[in-house]
């Protein structure tokens, strides 16, 4: 670090209740997602008893909700988590509809004075700072930002791209050294190693991929070891990538675009993965309205997306969203993906599913979906539904194909009344 930014880093520095002091009534207040949340800043924000009329917009939360007063501080989620979902339910939290990729649009169009707050890697011999883990809808609002409140974190790997953050746009600076969060191992069972085989099936060598984190991703990676160039355009990085760069399946070198290189907006696992992720050229972030645009992934050949639902109709229709009368989650990019996956040359969308509830009495193949259910992806842009009974390719069907079809991946015990439903609704003669 130069001397003139040394002097401009000590001037900057403060702890975390000063650099909060820094926020003014009516202020909006914007943190990344997941492990790029700031967490002594949030801490001191929760602290802070004069706030008026400010808004905390947050995504995939790793803590608690902070609790106040709507006058003082309003909460906003854009996918809610373990963190927030309870205070969803009950009236502390609210939820803002969204595709990932307009993020950014729409908090461009709701705030004035917005606030950026976040974690970073310790500075460079440049004077930047990286977002590590993330880049998401962070670094499009931070041009512009009234604000930038920047908590250094030497545990926070310093990754390559577009989420870097100068010394100079930078309001205030705290040092936060802790651990990041992780993300929980999932456990796989034999219905998700059934699912993942199923899914690896459809995917060739030379494809890109896009892919999340949990049981039947994992499971999904586990069964591709064995391809080879394979290429991951994704919204998210997890753990398993390692993995797979390990076995050789991962080299990215089909892609023209960032050839040898993973692109994703954020990434969320153990300490193996942000230790991967550290200083390695092979990764470049990307704000989320690039790795989500459907336009772009569109022009991606062999473009074959991943992502898991709660329930599918007759129709092909998938909420993503609500467990029964719970709302469980919100969109993310699950619908951008089965669009662009759509329109990729010999492109292929995935959804996978579990047929039933852990316990076995519901069946997730259902006729149609209970009332003020939403539908996530729309039955036109769904192309393979998969369970652990197998796949049903949907695109190009009629809707009493597809109805014969998905009953087919159905478990075994709920078929003969899915098919005594789909007759009286004239799905099936």
């Amino acid at each position: 670090m130069s001397v003139i930014n040394e002097r401009e880093y000590r001037r900057k520095l403060m702890d975390a209740e000063q650099a909060i002091r820094i926020i003014e009534a009516g202020d909006d207040i914007i943190v990344p997602l997941m492990a790029g949340e700031p967490p002594a800043l949030l801490s001191a924000l929760e602290k802070r008893t004069d706030l008026k009329r400010n808004r905390l917009f947050q995504m995939l939360t790793s803590r608690p909700a902070i609790r106040k007063r709507p006058e003082q501080l309003k909460v906003i989620s854009m996918f809610l988590s373990g963190g927030d979902r309870q205070a969803f339910h009950e009236g502390a939290v609210d939820l803002l509809p969204n595709h990932f990729s307009d993020v950014p649009n729409i908090l461009e169009e709701m705030t004035d004075q917005r606030v950026i707050m976040a974690t970073v890697s310790p500075i460079d011999e440049n004077g930047f700072f990286s977002l590590g883990t993330n880049c998401d809808y962070t670094i499009p609002l931070s041009k512009g930002a009234k604000t930038i409140l920047l908590e250094i974190n030497e545990y926070m790997p310093r990754t390559q791209g577009m989420n870097q953050i100068h010394l100079s746009e930078v309001t205030a600076l705290i040092e936060n050294h802790q651990p990041l969060i992780e993300s929980p191992i999932p456990v796989i069972t034999e219905k998700d190693e059934k699912i993942g085989r199923y899914i690896a099936s459809l995917i060739k060598d030379g494809d890109s991929l896009q892919i999340g984190f949990g049981a039947i991703p994992n499971a999904v990676m586990n069964s591709l070891a064995n391809h080879r160039n394979l290429n991951i355009f994704t919204e998210m990085i997890p753990d398993k990538l390692v993995d797979l760069y390990r076995s050789g399946a991962v080299t990215n070198m089909e892609r023209s675009d960032y050839p040898g290189k993973t692109t994703a907006t954020f990434a969320f696992g153990t300490k193996k993965l942000y230790d991967f992720l550290h200083e390695n050229e092979q990764i470049f972030m990307m704000p989320v309205n690039q790795t989500n645009d459907i336009q772009r992934i569109s022009q991606i050949k062999n473009m074959v997306t991943i992502n898991s639902t709660i329930e599918v109709d007759f129709l092909g229709q998938c909420n993503s969203e609500k467990a029964g009368p719970v709302y469980w989650s919100s969109s993310g990019g699950q619908a951008e993906f089965g669009i662009s996956a759509r329109m990729s040359e010999e492109g292929r969308g995935i959804i996978c599913l579990h047929s039933t509830t852990k316990n076995e009495n519901i069946s997730k193949i259902v006729p149609f979906f209970a009332p003020g259910t939403p539908v996530t992806t729309s039955k036109n842009d769904v192309d393979y539904v998969i369970t652990e009974h197998g796949i049903a390719k949907l695109r190009g069907k009629t809707i009493r194909e597809r109805t014969k079809a998905l009953i087919d991946i159905a478990h075994p015990k709920f078929q003969e009344e899915l098919v005594h439903e789909a007759k009286k609704m004239s799905y099936l003669i």
